[in-house]
């Protein structure tokens, strides 16, 4: 019988068309679903819904993108995950996983309990108490959202009074202050995939003329790179210490340490650029992965 596959969408872009090619591929049924158009229901029928999709009888569930929102959407957009998986739907990535990556505290948390080296990172909501963290990091810090992704959102603070005026703002709103100490690089980093436990493929992004941050998005340039055995190990330690069976983990080499350092784990990871540079079908992999947790139920 076809398989049939939900994706929880925030748009129709690349990523849902590459999607739908790597599903012609599988010979799998996929419908590409925003997320503003679930529902659910208790009681009697017990529905969870993606417009006219019944989503506990799909072969399973891509979170392809958390959109942006308040806080009641995003928490009921989790809870509807959570009932998915507890009714026994396969689904990637898994709620906890995605919970974990997108709060950059609790996954850098996690990823220092495994044993790996993180950058030095602080989260509070005083703005007084941030100054006394923005002196002893040096005065040279990376203000980050504390959700967020693709660099988006981020500051890097060298100067007293902008960090006066930025962490005053950010306590303003009501807004949680996530500080990082600069780390000392050799101008790029690794990007490295990793499905189902094993390192799919590996890309190096280098920072583009006059910025700090490699994002592809930002216009960072990106070529294949191979990893030995140890930083495979080092990002499949990472993907597992956040639950995520796809993860996107972004490692840097700290200078002043020697030593690699995990930036992030990013949960629901874009692939354009390193299928580009790698040549690897990265859609079809996720979908197989995906379809491969249906066959362990």
């Amino acid at each position: 019988m076809r398989k049939t596959v939900a994706a929880l969408v925030s748009g129709l872009g690349w990523h849902v068309e590459d999607l739908q090619r790597a599903s012609r591929r599988l010979d799998v049924e996929l419908h590409a679903i925003p997320f503003g158009e679930v529902s659910a229901t208790v009681g009697s029928r017990r529905e969870i819904r993606a417009g006219s999709i019944d989503l506990k009888q799909v072969d399973g569930v891509l979170v392809r993108m958390m959109p942006p929102g308040g806080l009641e959407p995003i928490v009921f957009r989790m809870d509807m995950l959570h009932r998915l998986a507890a009714s026994g739907v396969p689904i990637v990535n898994p709620p906890r996983a995605v919970e974990a990556a997108v709060d950059k505290y609790l996954s850098l948390a996690l990823i220092e309990a495994e044993g790996l080296e993180v950058p030095e990172s602080w989260a509070g909501q005083s703005a007084a108490s941030a100054m006394e963290v923005f002196e002893a990091m040096g005065g040279d810090v990376i203000v980050k959202p504390l959700f967020g992704s693709e660099g988006r959102g981020l500051l890097r603070v060298g100067d007293r009074e902008l960090a006066w005026r930025a962490f005053h703002a950010i306590e303003r709103t009501g807004g949680v202050l996530y500080l990082q100490r600069v780390v000392r690089h050799p101008g790029f980093d690794l990007r490295v995939l990793v499905i189902d436990g094993v390192v799919f493929g590996a890309m190096k992004r280098s920072a583009p003329m006059g910025e700090w941050r490699t994002n592809i998005s930002l216009g960072g340039h990106a070529e294949a790179f191979r990893l030995d055995s140890s930083e495979e190990q080092f990002a499949i330690r990472a993907a597992r210490a956040v639950g995520a069976v796809v993860a996107g983990v972004d490692v840097i080499h700290d200078l002043d340490r020697n030593r690699p350092v995990v930036l992030e784990v990013n949960a629901v990871p874009g692939w354009r650029a390193i299928s580009r540079v790698t040549g690897l079908d990265v859609a079809t992999a996720v979908l197989e992965c995906l379809l491969d947790r249906g066959k362990k139920r």
